[in-house]
């Protein structure tokens, strides 16, 4: 496992960034640049199961089953991947599975005063993205992430 890094500067507060990146709407918006049709069910509080979730190529519902493991509003939320969903059943016991988990992905958020801001426009949030990855998953997730991060940044500005 690696651990690959991305972030982004976004002009607007992080209640604002916090809050677009994690509410239903705007998360289905954002994270199509992962997979047209994603979305979550469950929720961002600490300590709940939460199911990333979206059509899968064979048409039945696939994806990520995982947990909250740490949540700061507006500050950091830990995702804690244990496992897959296919078709709707749940697996964090196949040999497949077992070769990456648990996996961490985490999100920072920094607000800081917008550079070169002689009206006081607002603050400027930096979004910080970690994410443990297998190798072979490296190259696919690096081209992802910053699409999908431009589009948190359109969404929020």
């Amino acid at each position: 496992m690696e651990t690959i890094q991305f972030t982004i500067q976004i002009n607007a507060n992080k209640q604002k960034v916090w809050n677009t990146m994690l509410e239903d709407e705007t998360y289905r918006q954002w994270t199509a640049a992962f997979h047209e049709g994603s979305y979550y069910e469950g929720s961002w509080e600490q300590g709940s199961e939460i199911r990333f979730l979206g059509p899968a190529e064979d048409g039945k519902l696939g994806g990520m089953y995982s947990k909250i493991k740490e949540n700061r509003k507006h500050e950091f939320i830990s995702i804690e991947h244990l496992g897959m969903v296919k078709d709707g059943v749940i697996d964090t016991t196949s040999e497949e599975v077992k070769k990456w988990t648990p996996a961490f992905e985490n999100y920072t958020f920094t607000e800081k005063a917008r550079l070169n801001d002689p009206v006081g426009q607002g603050n400027q949030t930096e979004v910080k993205v970690e994410m443990q990855v297998a190798s072979e998953y490296k190259a696919m997730f690096e081209e992802m992430w910053p699409r999908a991060l431009k589009t948190l940044k359109d969404l929020c500005e």
